[in-house]
């Protein structure tokens, strides 16, 4: 006869480790914006970073309507307990009418956050929006043009500078229409003879005739912000790229990492082995597949900590942006052999972080841009689909 002890003991396991891995086996997801709440029907285009002092700063563009002319307001919303719980909603700039878009931050050496983003005139967009909206015209000044903004936090997000008029460091002063900060992360380089510069990825629009093209480009500033130049083009034959970002390599040079349309459905790269001033014709990157959409690209560890990684999201998919994955390149963003899906579903803007405890955060769009949901996870569950999820 069986001792009844042992059995008991091995229905009490039975029992418990199916309840226990349920527990885990799910990422825990939580909503920071959401249609309709903290005073905003609608939100898009999420960055992310973390403070020198570890706080989660979200920011997203605030809109009345999901169009990308709604008179979008630049918003904030920080948490202090690594992204489990987030504050009130910070307006960081309301412009009445006006659209303010593509924000894009990046946290220096020196604990300042700065944050670059765009000015649109009532009235006026990137393209043409139906009979309304109308198309934006060359030039530095003027009641139909774009204007790059700039401001900056001393104190984690809590307050901000005035936003200051960068335009005519960072904007060609003919032929380009628009240009796009971002939108996410920019970077400052660690390495090299540029150690310290500032890189704001920014690409910049122009027109011919109906058809709009893109030139893959950066602003770098050597002095904190103080100043800023263009970098050359990143030459692409189609001329359809933009929503960059960079990330540094382990040799000081800065890979580029930019969506493409026109049907190439996978990213392209381009090298700067000179700081981001000038960069190598862009390529096709077919291991990174897209349905045309920002992705967001960052440097987890350096090789001398145990190993070179680079993590890159965005929605996997060249139908449609829904399943969103997370990548790891092991090589300085030569090969991806790791991968796994965060949001099998509605997946489309997303900006990758680095927490202070050193897991992984992603703020993204989720169910077709109802939501701008935050979700963490460590290296090793990334790496090992056996692993559970952080509770």
């Amino acid at each position: 006869m069986k001792n009844p002890r042992i059995v008991l003991i091995l229905l009490l396991l039975a029992f418990c480790r199916p309840a226990s891995f349920a527990q885990t086996e799910e990422l825990k997801f939580l909503t920071v914006f959401e249609h309709g709440k903290d005073g905003r029907p609608d939100y898009r285009i999420p960055a992310l970073v973390v403070s020198k002092h570890g706080t989660l700063l979200a920011f997203a563009e605030g809109r009345q309507t999901l169009s990308d002319h709604a008179q979008n307001d630049i918003v904030l919303k920080r948490s202090v307990d690594e992204g489990k719980t987030w504050g009130y909603l910070q307006v960081v700039h309301e412009a009445g009418s006006n659209v303010l878009v593509n924000p894009c931050a990046v946290v220096l050496d020196s604990g300042r956050i700065l944050l670059m983003y765009q000015c649109f005139p009532a009235g006026y967009h990137s393209r043409s929006l139906g009979t309304n909206i109308l198309r934006l015209t060359p030039g530095l000044k003027g009641d139909a043009v774009s204007l790059t903004l700039l401001r900056f936090s001393d104190d984690d997000g809590a307050t901000w500078s005035p936003p200051r008029n960068v335009t005519r460091q960072t904007k060609r002063p003919t032929e380009v229409t628009s240009t796009t900060s971002g939108p996410g992360i920019g970077i400052q380089l660690q390495r090299g003879r540029h150690k310290g510069r500032i890189l704001i990825p920014t690409s910049e629009s122009w027109w011919v005739g109906d058809r709009r093209s893109n030139n893959a480009t950066v602003c770098f500033s050597d002095d904190g912000g103080k100043t800023w130049r263009r970098s050359q083009p990143a030459r692409d034959n189609a001329g359809v790229d933009s929503e960059m970002q960079v990330v540094e390599l382990s040799d000081g040079s800065v890979l580029l990492n930019a969506r493409s349309s026109h049907g190439h459905q996978c990213r392209k790269v381009a090298l700067s082995r000179d700081g981001g001033e000038t960069w190598s014709p862009l390529r096709d990157e077919p291991q990174l597949p897209e349905p045309e959409c920002m992705g967001s690209i960052l440097r987890y560890s350096w090789p001398e900590s145990g190993a070179s990684r680079i993590l890159f999201s965005n929605p996997a998919s060249t139908t449609g942006r829904t399943n969103g994955v997370v990548r790891l390149s092991l090589d300085e963003g030569q090969t991806w052999p790791v991968s796994r899906t965060i949001e099998p579903g509605g997946f489309a803007y997303s900006c990758l972080a680095l927490l202070p405890n050193g897991e992984i955060g992603l703020l993204f769009e989720a169910n077709d841009y109802q939501q701008i949901k935050f979700v963490h996870f460590t290296l090793g569950w990334l790496r090992d689909p056996g692993s559970p999820p952080p509770r």
